[in-house]
């Protein structure tokens, strides 16, 4: 008895580790079943990340600096002992081992960039007086954007395999697929600064001409009006002919909107009243520039400028979760819908004059950054006044203001 007592403790203390070190293993494993769910789901995942990472940088652009900075991430997903690219002049980067061998890679690639097949680099195409040279073989792939061949990816390894040759073509067909959407974005890009240019050479010379005749009618009456309606007409124009970037916050499209409004009231007085409601949420939510003042403009010129008696512009911007909400609502004459939606397709505005595009150049921008289902959805019938609505993201890829 007096044996066992004394031998009792360490048994438990035995018992107890081997119930620790069983539940350690029970956590392990089920920490692996609610990650990776085998070696092939963590490879996958790791090709999705180095691919994720590579492709931001070449859809800005097929140079050095993009190269360099994708190339790295590229070569762990060949797993290659290097790769280099090549436009159609020079060798961009090389990366990896065998530096010595760069030379080489536009004489591997020149019959690649001439017919766009892929080209197998053996040996006897890679002199190296370096025995311990792990660069032997290699496969060169043609970089294909719009049916051009732009550049090639040639990657290197110590020994020739099929393995390598089909993952080299695949991946340079992969790569040229971002690059082509780079150049997508540069020319959506490209057209919406053109929009924009567009836009603000059609700012109304009639606005224009009546803001300054109406603060010309304070100059008198009324110098501290004039001198206030100065600068607001400062502001407003230095605003609609910045040459700053495509997006802006709401709360300075918002701003811009009050400028236009304050000098409309000095010509129509108390005939343009206006209601604003905006969710302070909403306010730095980033929106394309210019996209809500002109809907304001044509508001206060084809609703209201048409009507007998006072009139009511309202302008809300509502948060809705995910999105926000900009409408801008008149309860003015009102207009046919066929020709709204010529407006919207590009044609005459929504008082049939060819000269304004106002409608249309913020509902093309709109779906060009967001998408079709975020144009503009306007309401309109003759007598029953107008209202436009449209809803942005709160956080879009690459819309950022400025």
């Amino acid at each position: 008895m007096q044996d066992v007592a004394l031998h009792l403790p360490t048994a438990i203390v035995v018992v107890a580790v081997v119930l620790l070190v069983h539940a350690v293993l029970w956590l392990r494993r089920r920490r692996l079943r609610r990650g990776f769910l085998s070696e092939a789901d963590r490879l996958t995942y790791e090709t999705l990340r180095l691919g994720s990472q590579a492709g931001r940088h070449l859809r800005t652009g097929f140079t050095t600096e993009t190269t360099t900075k994708a190339a790295r991430h590229l070569r762990l997903m060949l797993g290659a002992t290097a790769i280099a690219f090549v436009d159609t002049q020079e060798v961009l980067v090389w990366a990896g081992r065998g530096d010595h061998h760069r030379t080489q890679v536009l004489d591997h690639a020149r019959r690649v960039l001439a017919i766009g097949d892929v080209a197998v680099v053996t040996r006897a195409d890679l002199p190296c007086d370096k025995p311990d040279c792990d660069v032997r073989a290699g496969v060169v792939a043609p970089l294909v954007v719009e049916d051009r061949v732009v550049g090639a990816l040639a990657a290197y390894a110590d020994r020739p395999s099929a393995g390598l040759a089909r993952a080299t073509e695949q991946l340079a067909t992969w790569v040229g697929g971002q690059l082509e959407l780079g150049e997508l974005d540069r020319e959506r890009t490209r057209a919406m600064e053109a929009e924009l240019r567009s836009l603000r050479a059609q700012i109304s010379p009639h606005f224009i001409y009546n803001s300054l005749a109406a603060i010309a009618s304070f100059v008198r009456t009324d110098p501290d009006r004039a001198r206030e309606l100065l600068l607001e007409f400062a502001d407003f124009t230095r605003y609609a002919l910045r040459r700053g970037g495509a997006f802006t916050t709401l709360a300075d499209e918002l701003r811009n909107v009050e400028r236009y409004l304050v000098l409309e009231q000095a010509r129509f007085g108390e005939r343009l009243q206006v209601n604003l409601l905006v969710a302070p949420e909403v306010l730095p939510v980033a929106v394309p520039y210019l996209a809500v003042q002109p809907l304001v403009e044509n508001a206060v010129r084809h609703g209201l400028a048409g009507k007998v008696g006072a009139g009511t512009v309202s302008i809300t911007a509502t948060d809705l979760g995910d999105l926000a909400e900009i409408t801008v609502e008149d309860d003015g004459v009102g207009t046919d819908p066929d020709l709204v939606q010529r407006a919207l397709d590009g044609g005459l505005d929504a008082d049939g004059d060819s000269t304004s595009v106002g409608l249309g150049n913020v509902d093309a921008r709109l779906r060009q950054v967001y998408g079709d289902d975020h144009g503009l959805v306007v309401e309109t019938a003759p007598g029953l006044g107008t209202k436009v609505v449209f809803r942005v993201p709160k956080y879009a890829p690459g819309v950022h203001a400025s």
